[in-house]
């Protein structure tokens, strides 16, 4: 009898601990619902996917083709969209610390990131990652091993910041920042040689502003890390994952996503924005 009593005793805390713990992970796309609105934290330094509009104030300044995708996400699900900027590394910790709902903010898939966040269907390809130098220097640096003398800059916690500590071996000076943006400006005001970026956004940049070269030298990667992503909280994201997924499949099919990108690319440029 004793023998039955704590056999009983003992299934009935392994189902309680059961019930805690089916519980007590959130379901993120509920949570969202329940509050009306949904967080989108991005790094607004990116155009034409996320850049701020000096004319407008508010959640009204962000814009740009990842930002429309925000929206959209938000109208499929029926709640107010809140826009959180922050620097790239930030944008992901607080992915991967589920502080947020959802990050589009030009996110390149990478192993790394798809073992520590929920990440979706690639929305977005681009023509890969290269160098920006400065026009004067368009035929010095056309290899990894011409960065040897030169002082080379990128964005913190990015996936151009993997590309130099893994094909890098050498070079005069590494530095880091918080933004594509500020990497640019140190190669055109002579505080770097060689910004290791993405190749499409730099060209928009070059164009902009004038005295600055894309070379043709690209980093040969898998393929997979030249596609974009929306990136969600590695925990209680499969529900809202789907309506992300769903919401990629109808904006690519309908076309939007290219058009925002040529419409975005545009209105940056008018703007001078880089």
């Amino acid at each position: 009898m004793k023998k039955i009593l704590a056999l009983a005793l003992i299934l009935l805390v392994v189902l309680s601990c059961a019930a805690c713990g089916s519980g007590g992970e959130k379901d993120l796309l509920t949570e969202i619902k329940e509050q009306v609105f949904s967080e989108l934290c991005t790094e607004p330094y990116f155009a034409p996917n996320e850049f701020i509009d000096p004319t407008k104030t508010g959640d009204e300044q962000y814009v740009g083709m990842d930002i429309e995708i925000a929206k959209y996400i938000a109208d499929k699900i029926g709640v107010e969209l809140r826009i959180v900027p922050l620097d790239f590394t930030a944008v992901l910790a607080g992915i991967v610390d589920g502080k947020y709902d959802m990050a589009i903010s030009a996110i390149a898939y990478s192993p790394t990131r798809a073992e520590n966040m929920t990440l979706s269907n690639v929305y977005q390809t681009s023509d890969g990652y290269g160098f920006m130098v400065r026009a004067e220097d368009a035929d010095k640096y056309n290899s990894i091993e011409d960065l040897k003398d030169a002082v080379v800059i990128t964005q913190s916690g990015s996936v151009q910041e993997s590309l130099y500590n893994e094909n890098v071996k050498e070079c005069k000076e590494f530095k880091l920042v918080a933004n594509m943006t500020d990497g640019y400006l140190a190669v055109a005001e002579n505080k770097a040689d060689v910004c290791i970026c993405s190749t499409e956004s730099a060209q928009l940049y070059a164009e902009a502003n004038g005295g600055l070269y894309i070379p043709e030298f690209r980093f040969d990667i898998d393929p997979n890390m030249n596609g974009t992503v929306v990136a969600l909280p590695p925990q209680g994201s499969e529900s809202l994952l789907e309506v992300v997924n769903e919401a990629i499949a109808e904006l690519t099919e309908q076309g939007l996503i290219e058009q925002w990108n040529e419409e975005y690319t545009a209105y940056a440029a008018e703007l001078g924005i880089e």
